[in-house]
């Protein structure tokens, strides 16, 4: 049987399991796979029928290579590579999570997985409305500063200019999903590890409490390390 038969019946034999999409958009209203979902399955068919596939990166591309164990022929299938956006993140941060991505579309191509068209899912833009002609403001008498300082006077504070806050997590990532709470976990390691004393700590839990109690329900075990992760942080301070 050649590697590209035995590709097929992969494909059949996948069909023939009923698939759960753990992932889910909340934005857009949809569910999608996530690694978990089908590896799994796709390795113990690919044992049954003498496949092995093995991905591969490097700066232009990623590589899934499908190779036929009994006589050596081999399918290749390769995405273009392109750079993630994660706020907050390390280079290594990253690159993990460009290689997650790109892994889970390699095998998706490669097994014929389906899901929704994100493009399609894309809501069109609301057609503009004519600009509302603006009412004109009455004039004010223009008030002249005074030449001279007056006694007693207290002079304007000029506006300031606000940062933001240093320890605000930011996740660029599908609410509910895999790759939301492992980028949580590692933005937090990154926060802890920049801290100077405890007060610190406790302001960064305090700014991104809404992300803790999400973490909490989407994953409770990794927000108990989390939480053990702070209790050592802060008992290294006294």
């Amino acid at each position: 049987m050649s590697v590209h038969k035995k590709l097929m019946q992969a494909r059949v034999d996948l069909l023939s399991i009923d698939l759960k999409k753990s992932g889910r958009n909340t934005f857009q209203n949809y569910s999608y796979f996530e690694l978990g979902d089908f590896i799994p399955h796709i390795q113990t068919i690919f044992n049954n029928v003498g496949l092995c596939g093995v991905v591969t990166f490097n700066n232009e591309y990623a590589q899934l290579c499908i190779t036929d164990v009994d006589d050596g022929t081999v399918i290749v299938i390769t995405s273009p590579m392109a750079e993630a956006n994660l706020k907050g993140s390390q280079p290594i941060q990253l690159i993990g999570s460009i290689q997650t991505f790109q892994r889970r579309y390699l095998w998706m191509a490669a097994l014929e997985l389906t899901e929704h068209d994100t493009i399609d899912m894309t809501p069109a833009p609301e057609p503009k409305q004519a600009p509302k002609p603006e009412p004109k403001p009455t004039p004010v008498p223009e008030l002249k500063p005074p030449t001279k300082h007056v006694k007693g006077r207290v002079d304007p504070i000029p506006p300031q200019h606000v940062e933001p806050d240093a320890w605000t997590i930011i996740i660029d990532a599908p609410d509910n999903s895999e790759a939301w709470v492992d980028m949580m976990v590692k933005a937090n390691s990154l926060k802890i590890s920049l801290a100077t004393g405890a007060d610190q700590l406790k302001e960064m839990f305090q700014v991104n409490k809404v992300l803790y109690d999400k973490l909490k329900t989407l994953n409770p075990s990794v927000y108990a390390d989390v939480i053990d992760n702070f209790t050592k942080a802060k008992k290294s301070f006294f």
